[in-house]
């Protein structure tokens, strides 16, 4: 499978995963936040796919995976779980799309 649509693929399957996690969640406006955070962890997966970093693939995951993070975290002010989150699910992706994708 490309690279991008393994990434298109990583990215929704992760978006998914992390939008259930938040079900049970209280949020002021919870169609917002879980639709942000399925975005959010979407384009994770999709920017790994798409971009090719002279690095070994768990760290292009980790990178990307951190630096996309870190915007949601400092507005919700919740570091540790959004960061955390971002950096193991990137870690994931890279590997995967760099040993599965061509």
């Amino acid at each position: 499978m490309s690279r991008i649509w393994l990434g298109v693929l990583c990215g929704l399957i992760y978006g998914a995963l992390d939008a259930a996690l938040m079900i049970p969640m209280q949020f002021s406006d919870k169609r917002a936040a879980i639709t942000g955070a399925l975005i959010n962890r979407f384009s994770i997966g999709f920017v790994i796919g798409a971009i090719q970093l002279p690095w070994p693939g768990w760290a292009t995951g980790l990178f990307i995976g951190v630096l996309l993070s870190v915007g949601d975290a400092l507005i919700t002010k919740a570091y540790i779980p959004i960061i955390g989150l971002g950096a193991i699910g990137g870690v994931i992706i890279g590997l995967v799309v760099s040993r599965f994708g061509h």
